[in-house]
């Protein structure tokens, strides 16, 4: 099946799928970059608002993450109730608010307490999207439109330094939150002004505590659900891993340190095939055939690399770029398996959309953190941490992906 059918009499007017998809992209695009944009800023900020303690700045992306996962539990349920299209305006609203409250912020505090407040509002486009694009189509078809948006997380970041710190010499560290401000202006009014809400009045379900635990109740009691949550804690632990420990390796371990952001974007840019491929070959060969040989190509190529960095077997001329062509399989896998696990996760949940795009978003992301956070700590001054749980993480989820059907 590759589009849904709606349980309404109500007919769902779509819009061109290239606008749609291009529509959605912007929403993610818009979280991707309230992030990254932030990293050329944070020296500056530290500057100023705490001078004595600059470490603290570092919390300014803590704050919005934290806010954001908060938002995440409530997201979903509130757009299965009032709808996708209020929802994500809401969330954009106070997402508006805080950014202005974080433009006039004169000390760390009440920026750190406006990040959190962003957060908080960005869960609306971030969960309620992914419901949205469930209204309208469902299995091969979804999985090909998130693969797309995927692949607005992978390239965003790559790009979203170089954009900040352009902003950041036209105004000042507050520019940065001037475009954070102009992106959820565009995003709305695109939302409003093309998009028909996809969920109508008598497919909703009231925000009272009798129904959310029984929607809660069915989503966390779906074996099929809960598989491809795990399955994409996996794949989320192995990625956030790399990420926590990449500043580190490229750095110390490879003396990149200087030209890390371009490795970076170089990584990110190659790796953003990864979800072209799949857009392109999911409707053909299916969700879960190519998640499943994505994570057997992982189990070898990390293996095989965790047998070379530890036995010491390449020539060091090859050391870094055996490294480097490790990380691009890495987002590369990520491209071909987060979009079709999140549409192999809604699948059966079109009823719920809200609640299951909540509840798979909040656990695979925590208990991504618990697997990123000990990887980080156990950086030894080589690639063999990171890529030990790659490969295991990699390995686990082919076993588990024997489990799934399309």
């Amino acid at each position: 099946m590759s589009q849904a059918i709606p349980s309404s009499a109500t007919p769902l007017r779509r819009l061109p799928m290239p606008e749609f998809i291009a529509m959605l992209a912007f929403l993610f695009a818009t979280i991707a970059f309230s992030i990254d944009a932030m990293l050329p800023a944070l020296p500056a900020i530290a500057a100023e608002l705490t001078p004595d303690n600059a470490n603290v700045a570092q919390l300014i992306l803590t704050a919005f993450v934290a806010g954001m996962g908060a938002g995440t539990l409530f997201a979903g349920p509130i757009s299965d109730a009032i709808g996708r299209k209020p929802a994500i305006t809401i969330g954009f609203g106070i997402y508006a608010a805080a950014t202005i409250a974080a433009i006039f912020a004169d000390s760390i505090e009440m920026l750190l307490i406006a990040r959190f407040v962003q957060g908080l509002g960005a869960a609306g486009p971030r969960i309620v999207g992914l419901a949205l694009v469930r209204d309208l189509y469902a299995g091969r078809e979804m999985a090909r439109i998130t693969s797309f948006v995927m692949m607005v997380f992978i390239i965003v970041p790559a790009l979203a330094p170089s954009i900040g710190a352009g902003m950041i010499w036209l105004a000042g560290w507050h520019g940065v939150f001037i475009g954070f401000l102009i992106f959820a202006l565009i995003g709305s009014s695109w939302l409003n002004l093309r998009q028909a809400e996809t969920l109508p009045r008598e497919r909703r379900r009231p925000l009272r505590p009798g129904p959310l635990r029984e929607a809660a109740r069915e989503v966390l009691g779906n074996r099929h659900v809960m598989l491809c949550t795990l399955i994409l804690t996996l794949g989320f632990g192995q990625m956030f891993g790399l990420l926590s420990s990449a500043q580190q390796l490229f750095g110390e371990a490879y003396g990149k340190g200087d030209a890390f952001p371009a490795w970076f974007a170089a990584m990110a840019l190659l790796s953003g095939t990864g979800t072209i491929l799949n857009a392109a070959f999911v409707t053909r060969f299916g969700m879960r055939r190519i998640a499943k040989w994505a994570y057997i190509m992982q189990t070898c190529v990390s293996a095989t690399m965790l047998i070379l960095v530890a036995g010491d077997l390449l020539p060091p001329a090859l050391h870094f770029p055996a490294f480097f062509l490790w990380c691009v399989s890495v987002f590369f896998m990520a491209g071909v398996t987060f979009g079709n696990l999140n549409a192999l996760a809604l699948q059966y949940m079109g009823h719920i959309a809200g609640m299951a795009a909540s509840i798979v978003a909040a656990i695979s992301t925590v208990l991504a953190t618990l697997i990123a956070a000990p990887v980080g700590l156990l950086y030894d001054g080589t690639a063999i941490p990171v890529i030990a749980a790659t490969l295991i993480c990699s390995g686990l989820a082919w076993f588990l992906m024997r489990f799934l059907t399309d």
